[in-house]
């Protein structure tokens, strides 16, 4: 099949293993033009990984050839970023999330059905050979009856380390919004859509002291919750219990565990590709790690792109990593802030089919 012709805005940070791996891994791929709102680290990209054109937004946006959109603005600019790609007629693949505002999400999506082009976006990480092993386990039958998941993410936050991390303590960031889109992916993936959920949010330190380099004893005003407990009520009848945090020190918790009628299945790093995935079964005296089979065990940020590339030139309307699921995320993280700041069970408007596993032989 003919490589789709892929360009790419914002070239911050997380562009250079999305260039690392479109340029080298994926036939189905071809990285056409950069663009970023500062020229010369479009430039540095583009010549570092061998992309011709340097081109302006406007310019990406304009030009005929290009066909997907690769979105990697920071997150406040995903909803502008998108409409304009959308409507200037190209598909689009977004950074996580799809959109700060629910109502943005949900506006992207119709745009995108009304336009005939697809919309998706990260985290591409359920495709990887730990989490599609993880499904292959479920559809066997291996731990019976979905029953209930458990996921955790908890630290202490970003001030220690990251040079500018006042973006993770207002709106728009904290840690559902930071990492709640790689649990929650792997867990709707797993275990398909959610049908209501209910949440508690809390800040418990209301300001939080720059200690990183750069800007050292700066002090940050935190306007989001840093701890949130959310409850889920699946479709398919299980439960599942999630905690995002900044305000803990130290943890001993398993990333994600998928309880059945049958066994139970622990479920690697949402954030990464491959494992450990173990098992343990209700006659087994010990969990048994799992052999990967499948590939993608290695950082592929980028997957994603790939599996709306072979569904633009398959003509499916259905990629993986597609919108319906990234609402359904978005969706969420709102709702379980709505549940705590108004006291009720929040009934979730959006669902999703959940995506086939990934063909073993996908092109690279």
């Amino acid at each position: 099949m003919k490589p789709v012709k892929v360009g790419i805005i914002g070239c911050g940070n997380i562009s250079s293993i999305y260039l690392e791996n479109l340029t080298t891994c994926f036939d189905l791929v071809h990285v056409e033009a950069l663009a970023d709102l500062v020229p010369e680290r479009a430039s540095e990209q583009a010549a570092k990984y061998g992309v011709k054109r340097v081109l302006t937004t406007e310019e990406l946006l304009a030009d005929p050839t290009i066909e997907l959109v690769v979105n990697l603005t920071i997150p406040a600019s995903h909803a502008f970023i998108c409409s304009r790609a959308l409507e200037a007629g190209k598909h689009v693949y977004v950074e996580k999330p799809l959109a700060v505002e629910l109502e943005d999400g949900i506006a992207l999506h119709r745009l995108a059905a009304e336009k005939g082009l697809l919309l998706g976006g990260a985290p591409d990480t359920f495709l990887g050979s730990g989490i599609q092993t993880c499904l292959d386990l479920i559809h066997t039958g291996r731990i019976g009856r979905p029953v209930a998941a458990t996921a955790f993410m908890a630290c202490h936050g970003h001030e220690s380390w990251h040079p500018d991390p006042e973006f993770y303590y207002k709106v728009g960031g904290g840690p559902m919004f930071d990492m709640g889109p790689y649990y929650l992916t792997a867990l709707f993936a797993l275990l398909g859509p959610a049908r209501r959920l209910t949440g508690s949010t809390a800040i418990t330190f209301q300001h939080r002291t720059i200690t990183s380099e750069k800007k050292n004893g700066q002090v940050i005003d935190v306007e989001i919750p840093t701890h949130i407990a959310g409850i889920m009520d699946m479709q398919n009848g299980s439960m599942a219990m999630i905690m995002t945090s900044f305000d803990v020190w130290s943890a001993k918790l398993p990333h994600i565990e998928i309880y059945g009628s049958e066994g139970t299945l622990s479920v690697p790093d949402p954030n990464t590709y491959g494992g450990p995935v173990r098992l343990r079964r209700w006659d087994d005296k010990e969990y048994e790690e799992i052999i990967l089979e499948r590939p993608f065990a290695e950082n592929s940020r980028g997957l994603g792109v790939a599996d709306m590339a072979s569904a633009i030139r398959t003509g499916s309307m259905d990629p993986r990593a597609g919108s319906q699921m990234t609402l359904h995320v978005l969706e969420a993280m709102h709702g379980f802030h709505i549940s705590s700041n108004k006291g009720y069970h929040y009934e979730m408007k959006t669902a999703f089919t959940a995506p086939p596993v990934l063909d073993p032989s996908f092109v690279r």
